[in-house]
């Protein structure tokens, strides 16, 4: 296990079923675990099909090999994920037989082609459904003129992150997301300026999260 400490944030390079237990409580769980889909390997059928159908307009970004997208994190993990945070919100949360819940976050892609139109967001939240519209179709962002580079196949747009944080109570401090990826919610706690603990087991994408939060630490310093 790694430690990074940048600003109001602690990085952590390794496994999050290890490391939740050694951290306090925080106001918040917002995360992106990975869903199994085996969608993003790049030896897989489904990632040569959707070559094939989507790359007469423009390369098929890869990634490299997805081992992690080969099979959902055990329920036990995901129970411990939530109980972690007082408030929690899990994308993905259909695919993980979790209980029912009132306020589901709804992201709208605004997308053509194979994927999904929309992700879902399992929340703890006592308010009603809310739905953000952001385009996110290939090369094509809500947002051309800030356009975010993308570098990790289930990255989610820094605006639908920090939207999602804006939908948490307003007494939230501390953010925690166990299966950090690239950072971008480490990167909305930082503009929103929160604290946030970051968990990333894989070491290429761990250093992609520091050096992007370091970026979003150091902006947020250059504005004060």
């Amino acid at each position: 296990m790694e430690k990074v400490t940048i600003g109001n944030a602690e990085l952590y390079c390794g496994d999050c079923a290890v490391i939740l237990p050694q951290i306090e409580s925080v106001d918040l769980i917002l995360t992106d675990p990975p869903y199994g889909l085996r969608m993003f390997g790049v030896d897989s059928c489904h990632h040569r099909q959707n070559k094939a159908t989507r790359g007469v307009k423009a390369a098929v970004g890869n990634y490299g090999p997805a081992d992690w997208d080969m099979c959902p994190p055990d329920m036990s993990l995901i129970e411990q994920v939530i109980q972690k945070g007082v408030n929690a919100i899990v994308f993905g949360g259909n695919y993980f037989g979790l209980p029912a819940a009132r306020c589901w976050l709804v992201w709208d892609k605004d997308n053509s082609g194979n994927y999904a139109d929309c992700e879902l967001a399992w929340t703890t939240l006592n308010h009603p459904v809310r739905k953000i519209k952001w385009r996110w179709n290939g090369m094509i962002q809500e947002d051309m003129k800030n356009k975010e580079q993308r570098v990790h196949p289930t990255q989610k747009p820094l605006r639908v992150m920090e939207w999602c944080i804006t939908k948490a109570p307003d007494d939230v401090v501390t953010i925690c997301d166990p299966f950090m990826g690239s950072g971008t919610t480490g990167v909305a706690a930082m503009n929103l300026e929160r604290q946030f603990i970051g968990i990333e087991r894989e070491r290429k994408y761990f250093d992609i999260a520091c050096e992007r939060i370091d970026a979003a630490q150091a902006q947020g310093r250059l504005a004060i």
